[in-house]
Parts: structure tokens; sequence; C-alpha cells
């Protein structure tokens, strides 16, 4: 039987180099033996089980010491979690609105979130115009308190575990937010006169001679319900948005059709305004004439602030003077109207908007005579129909008269100082002695009468009524004179007249020239029937003109 060689355990003392041969014995038959494997072991070290035990120590101390450790820690965490969770600093990590108030303390935070509230602005726009406002002035406040006691208690919600652990530590919460109208309202009141536009009335104007409608311009405003409405509607849009478009409304004139005053205006303009004239010394009407065109430019118009289907009108007084000389002109060298009469009735005309004046009164400009060979003042005046002293008082100086001479014959309106009575007339003659009365150019009477002699004649020439005596007194005559009616001055500065009278009386009693009627007796003055004389005391108003001819 072979035997396997073995190695022998190698020898402290000595290490041979090689193995030595030996040379197998027989052996008896047996089991065969159990093959350990064997590890050399370096000289001078422990037997393995000796340190094996340690190691295991150490690792039990290790991991005990870990296990206390970390069961400590869970203590901590577990009681700074129940600390924190009762405390009130709001859990890391939550923002609001993209503000991050995580850490700290209630108080803290909505202080945070009020002051960062009032950092953002909302524009208000519209048509060009932006103003800034704070979301609170117009009535978007930030409710600090509230948004910080919801995020307080979601931050400690499960909800809030999960959402901060997926989002790796960040919780978004929003803001709640309250709005008040009346600030918002309150500021767009305050805005609204940027917007503000009137509205202007249709009116009427002249345009070469005829009226026009100038049409009514719409204005504009802010619209502060709608824009309101826009608010109230999503406030926090606006919030967001950072803008607020504001709504503006069309604002319409209250007068938008003009029409009926512009076509009674124009036919207005159409007409030809007359203005008759009255001449009392030749007894004559004239009718003077305006054309559209002449009067139409002087002439304004407007729309009547009380009622506007009406207008009314004004006049440019120096236009219309300058414009009334060319028709005016028509009276001649020797007659005028007076301007500013003629400018009344015309402008009281237009306004009435009648066609035909009121009459206006022809007056006569002096005369510039040059005297002739053997005429005097007494003749002068006679042609003229004017006493003489009169003359004398217009050229005062002038004591004597030669040929060629150059003299002033007053204006015989002089004569006529008051407002004619244009419907009664008298007319007297002086070569026949006698009296006409005539009354809307009918024949009323005709009488004889008496005039003055030849040393006190009576003048010839365009006299009127302008007073009334019962019975007059003239005391370089000694005379009572019945139903005076005085008709000129001889004089101009004499305090006594010439006129009408019946029989007068000297002493009171006598009665004179009763049986002269028809022949001059008189001192100038006009001797009437006793009969007569006081029923044309009575008709005879101041102010009819009395015509002596020669």
């Amino acid at each position: 039987m072979n035997q396997e060689t073995v190695p022998a355990k190698p020898n402290r003392a000595t290490m041979p180099t090689r193995p030595v041969a030996v040379t197998p014995l027989p052996q008896p038959e047996q089991t065969p033996p159990q093959i350990w494997p064997y590890w050399p072991q370096q000289p001078d070290m422990e037997p393995p089980h000796a340190s094996t035990s340690l190691w295991r120590r150490l690792t039990y101390m290790s991991l005990g010491w870990i296990i206390a450790v970390l069961l400590a820690l869970i203590v901590m965490l577990i009681t700074g979690a129940v600390l924190f969770y009762r405390s009130d600093v709001i859990t890391p990590g939550v923002h609001v609105a993209g503000i991050n108030i995580g850490g700290r303390s209630m108080a803290e935070a909505a202080a945070l979130l009020r002051e960062q509230s009032q950092k953002g602005g909302i524009v208000l726009t519209a048509d060009g115009f932006e103003q800034a406002f704070v979301p609170e002035a117009l009535g978007i406040r930030l409710d600090a308190e509230a948004t910080v006691k919801l995020a307080y208690q979601q931050s400690r919600s499960p909800d809030m575990l999960r959402q901060f652990i997926d989002n790796r530590g960040r919780i978004d919460l929003e803001p709640t937010w309250q709005f008040d109208p009346l600030p918002a309202r309150q500021a767009l009141e305050a805005v609204a006169p940027n917007f503000a536009v009137e509205p202007i009335d249709a009116d009427i104007q002249m345009l070469d001679g005829r009226v026009v409608a100038v049409p009514a311009v719409s204005g504009q405003a802010l619209d502060i319900d709608a824009t309101m409405n826009t608010l109230t509607s999503d406030p926090l849009k606006a919030l967001d948005d950072g803008r607020l478009p504001l709504t503006l409304k069309i604002v319409y004139a209250d007068l938008t059709d003009v029409s009926q005053p512009v076509a009674e205006a124009n036919k207005f303009l159409a007409h030809t305004i007359d203005i008759p004239a009255y001449d009392p010394l030749s007894d004559e009407t004239l009718s003077l004439q305006l054309e559209p065109e002449q009067w139409q430019s002087w002439v304004s118009i407007a729309l009547n602030k009380e009622n506007s289907a009406k207008f009314d009108w004004s006049i440019d007084a120096d236009k219309a003077a300058a414009t009334l000389a060319e028709p005016l002109a028509a009276l001649g060298s020797e007659r005028y109207l007076k301007s500013d009469e003629a400018l009344d009735a015309v402008t009281k005309a237009i306004t009435e908007q009648r066609w035909t004046t009121d009459e206006l009164r022809i007056f006569h400009h002096d005369q510039q005579h040059t005297v002739q060979y053997g005429e005097t003042l007494s003749s002068i005046g006679y042609d003229y129909g004017i006493p003489y002293p009169w003359i004398e008082q217009a050229n005062p100086g002038v004591n004597s008269l030669s040929p060629g001479q150059k003299i002033v014959i007053p204006s015989r309106d002089g004569l006529l100082p008051l407002p004619v009575v244009k419907e009664k007339r008298l007319v007297v003659s002086l070569s026949e002695q006698k009296l006409w009365a005539y009354e809307k150019g009918d024949l009323k009477w005709e009488w004889p009468v008496s005039t003055g002699i030849a040393s006190s004649p009576t003048a010839p020439g365009i006299f009127q009524v302008q007073s009334h005596e019962p019975n007059a007194y003239a005391a370089s005559w000694n005379l009572w004179m019945p139903d005076f009616i005085g008709i000129y001055r001889p004089v101009p500065t004499a305090d006594f007249m010439n006129g009408f009278h019946g029989f007068p009386s000297r002493n009171g009693t006598t009665l004179l020239w009763t049986d002269d009627l028809g022949h001059r007796v008189t001192y100038g003055c006009i001797l009437v029937d006793s009969k007569n004389s006081r029923e044309l005391f009575d008709w005879a108003d101041e102010g009819v003109v009395v015509e002596i001819k020669k």
C-alpha cells in the first residue's frame, strides 16, 4: 500500500532546503486519513481565537453607543418637533406669493407681507394716460394676519408635508386679499377730471351772408361704474397684471339739431328792410331801403339761450353806421336822418324780426347864403321862412350885410323842437288870410283868419304847436288872448310866442277885431273867430305842424 507524502510541520530551529525522501513501510489497511488545510503562521502571533473575541466585544460596544445616540437624536427631534409645532413659527420653506416667510414668527411674517404688498403697484391706463396706485389705494388690501394664520395651519398639515417633500423643501401658498370698493371709487373720481372733455352743443353762425349749422361735438368722461364693474369682478387680475384699463364713455351734446333756427334765420336774412322817413317841412314820407347784402354784414346771430329753437341778433354799431350812410345819402345834401335814431330803429326792427322800421324824422342841415344886392336880414329870413332874429343868432358879429357876403341860414328844424304829430297839420295863407286844418290828409276845417300888420308881421315858415294857455296876456299890447296856442318865438331868446287865439280883450271887457277877420290886424299872431278858437285849442296837440305860407 502506497502512502502519500505529507509535509512535516516546520521546526522552529532548522528549515531543510528540500524534503527528505522516506521509503514507505507496509501498513495495515485502515481508513484513509482526513486532509486538513494548513496555513503557515507567522512567528510571534497570538492564537486566532483571542483576537476574534476582542473584536466582537468592541463591535457590540460601538453598536450600543450608536443606538444610544440615535435614540437620543430621535428623542431630541421629537421634542424639537413638538416644541416647534406648539410655537408660532412658520415652517421653513413656506412662501406666500413668492415671499419667503418660513422660519419667521407669525407677527414677523405678517409685517413682512404688509411691507411687500405695498411695493407693487397697479397702473391705471387709458388714452395715453398712466397713473400708478398702490393696491390699497384701490381697495385691494392684503389680509396679512389671515394669510399668515392660514400659512401656519397649512404648513403643519400632512398635505403640506407631502408638498414639502415633493417640492424639495418648498411650500407655496396663495395670499388672502380683501377688496373694498369705496377707496377704488374715490381713486377713480380723483383721476376722472383727466379724461373729462365737455361736449359742445350744435350752434349757428354766419358764413358768406347765410346762417349755417355748426355740428355738435361729443365729449368724453371716465365711466366710473363700468371701470368699477371690471375691477370688482376680478380685483386680483388687476393686481396680477399690474394694470387696470379704464373705461371711457362718450358724452353726447344736449343740442344736436339746429335746423329750425337755421331755416328761420336764413328766411329773415333774405328780406329787405324798409325805413320810412317823414319830412315835416315838405310833409312827405320817403321810403329808404336796406337790401339783405347791405345789412347782413353787420348783423351777428346766436342761439337763444332759453329756447334753442330761436335765435337772437346783435348789431355792430360801427359797421351799421357805415352801411347806413349809403341809403341815407339818397336824401340829398340838405336833409339827413340822425344816425343814432336810424341805427336804433333798424336794430329794433331786426331784433323784433320786422321788415319795416318805426318811422323816422328827416332833419335839415344849416345852409349857406350869399348876400345879394339890396337884401336885408329881414328879407332873407322872409325868403327862407325863418324869423330874421334866428339868422342874427346864427351869425354873431354880423351887423350889416354886403353883396357877396356869406352868412349861415340856420336849420328850420330849430323851429320844430317837439316830436311831430304827423296825422294833423295846420296851413295858414298870409295872402289869402285863411286857415285850413287837416287830419289824416283830409280837410277838417277852413276858416278866415287875421295875421300881423306890416310893422309887426306874422312870419312865414314851418312852425309847430308848442304850448296851450287858456287866456294868455301880452304885456306889450295890454291884451288878453283866449285859447292861446303858441307856435313860434319871433326872437329865439324871448319869453313870448306868436300863435293862434280868439278875439282878444283889453282891460278884460272890450273885444277887439271882431269885424276884421280876413284882414291883417294883429301884432304877429293869427286871429281865429272865438267860436272856433276853443275847438282849435282842444284839437291842435303839441307837436302839430303849422305851415304859414306867404
